[in-house]
């Protein structure tokens, strides 16, 4: 007998969504399944660390876990090592126990390869068996996926199970093309721009964006499936006016302007004014989509750039600054409504450029990103051990207690020198000088990526305070004793 399709997997959704919404605690047999697939494109100087970034939702762990019929089937191309696994269990005491170990099931398929996880595992029919085998029969189950594509689609019908994202054929959504037109529709104010199908129409478009703006001196090209700002690039107008190609400025340094001119006629994008004032800020607004068709402003954010253009996403403030907070929450729920209405289901992003001007500070919406992201591990880290909400209204993150909270966090603590640690020295230092989670205060750091330090000198970390100077003190206490056990 066929099994469920996609869609029908997905219309039940709705009906049991009560039961496996991610807080809840009830008395519900209930597995999730997460497979932290990166299921893009990304750049080849980031493949060594993948296996790393499909270990960011260990701490989303601890949160499910806490339900007492709960059970997780983490599944991973390498085995997660051992001692990372008991780091994270030792953050939550309580879950520290042979019992709720038991409820944590791994599923390693052992392959480093360049092929995203979704797809590893659906051309291995024993290991899609061993997973079904791992849910049983609960009432209630249900995927977790980083983003959506025709690899999570076939997943889901795989193992019969509804999964916690959008249909793949939404994803135009959140394109840089599709976001543009999105914001138009529900009259969110973005920067002045236009969508480009390749280098044939970029002289136009820049001629078009000086006349509508005439004090315009740069534009951001962007391509319309880069990921975490790599795939953007800067454009003098009058350098461009002398010669465009030798105009445009690269954000990944990994390629050449002809390499990215082809990916522009290949996938098309947009070209749009670069905003300027006397203060510039890089804000971003998570929301969360329930099968219920209900809206959630899950966080704000202050962004961490740089790169060569300071356009690549490298780490997260949060919340973002109190002046702009509740502004850019009620423009992205526009956002949100619109997604739903749609029929987006899961998280996603809404990023911002806030520039001050005459002391009053202006958000214009840039991107939507129809996934997790780089500031979602983060807020699950504060989630699971903090067990408390973000106010919009407020613009501020209270614990179950009523303490306010802030974090800096970031995928980028990296060093050459950091090559000669092992995930093992890493732990040993944070632990032997007293840098973790202090459950008592609720304040701390939280590591992730932590396999990725040998191979590619890189870490990240969540760093939780009472206020932001103490979380950044805390972030760099980390760093600090980190570089000496590295050098």
């Amino acid at each position: 007998m066929a099994g469920q399709t996609f869609a029908e997997l997905q219309a039940q959704f709705r009906s049991i969504w009560p039961a496996v919404t991610l807080r809840s605690i009830g008395d519900v047999e209930r597995t999730v399944v997460v497979v932290h697939s990166i299921s893009m494109d990304i750049p080849d100087q980031l493949i060594p660390i993948s296996p790393a970034y499909e270990e960011r939702f260990l701490c989303l762990v601890l949160s499910l876990l806490r339900a007492p019929r709960s059970r997780v089937v983490y599944v991973t191309s390498q085995p997660i090592h051992p001692r990372v696994a008991d780091y994270y269990f030792s953050l939550v005491p309580e879950l520290d126990t042979p019992e709720a170990r038991s409820r944590f099931e791994t599923v390693s398929l052992v392959d480093g390869r360049k092929e995203p996880l979704s797809r590893k595992l659906l051309t291995r029919p024993g290991a899609v068996e061993r997973v079904r085998r791992l849910i049983g029969e609960p009432e209630v189950a249900m995927i977790i996926p980083f983003c959506m594509t025709a690899d999570e689609v076939g997943l889901a019908e795989a193992l019969q199970l509804p999964i916690y994202g959008a249909d793949p054929a939404l994803n135009v959504l959140g394109s840089k093309t599709g976001s543009r037109r999105l914001f138009a529709d529900e009259g969110v104010q973005h920067p002045i721009g236009l969508d480009v199908r390749g280098r044939g129409d970029l002289a136009e478009a820049l001629a078009e964006i000086r006349g509508r703006s005439p004090s315009a001196t740069s534009v951001v090209l962007k391509l319309d499936l880069g990921v975490s700002g790599l795939g953007n690039a800067l454009l003098d107008l009058t350098a461009a006016e002398r010669d465009l190609e030798a105009a445009i400025e690269l954000e990944d340094e990994e390629i050449d302007v002809e390499q990215y001119l082809a990916l522009l006629d290949e996938q098309g994008g947009i070209v749009e004014e670069r905003i300027e004032g006397d203060d510039f800020r890089s804000p971003s607004v998570q929301l969360r989509m329930s099968p219920a068709g209900q809206v959630d402003i899950m966080s704000t954010h202050d962004q961490v750039l740089g790169g060569a253009n300071g356009q690549t996403y490298f780490g997260c403030q949060f919340p973002a600054d109190p002046d702009y907070a509740a502004t850019i929450a009620a423009e992205a729920l526009k956002v949100g409504r619109r997604l739903a209405r749609e029929g987006v289901i899961g998280r996603a992003g809404v990023d911002f450029a806030a520039v001050q001007r005459d002391g009053r500070w202006e958000p214009y919406a840039l991107e939507i990103n129809l996934r997790c992201g780089g500031t979602t591990h983060p807020l699950f880290a504060l989630t699971s051990l903090t067990d408390g909400a973000y106010q919009p209204l407020a613009g501020e993150w209270r614990t179950r207690n009523g303490a306010v909270k802030h974090y800096v966090a970031t995928d980028h603590l990296d060093s050459d020198a950091y090559r000669s640690l092992t995930p093992d020295d890493l732990l040993d230092v944070v632990q032997e000088k007293g840098l973790g989670w202090d459950g008592e205060r609720e304040v701390g750091v939280v590591l992730h990526l932590v396999s990725a330090i040998a191979v590619a000198g890189r870490v990240g970390l969540t760093a939780i305070g009472d206020t932001l100077d103490e979380a950044r003190q805390r972030y760099y206490g980390v760093k600090a004793a980190v570089d000496v056990a590295a050098s």
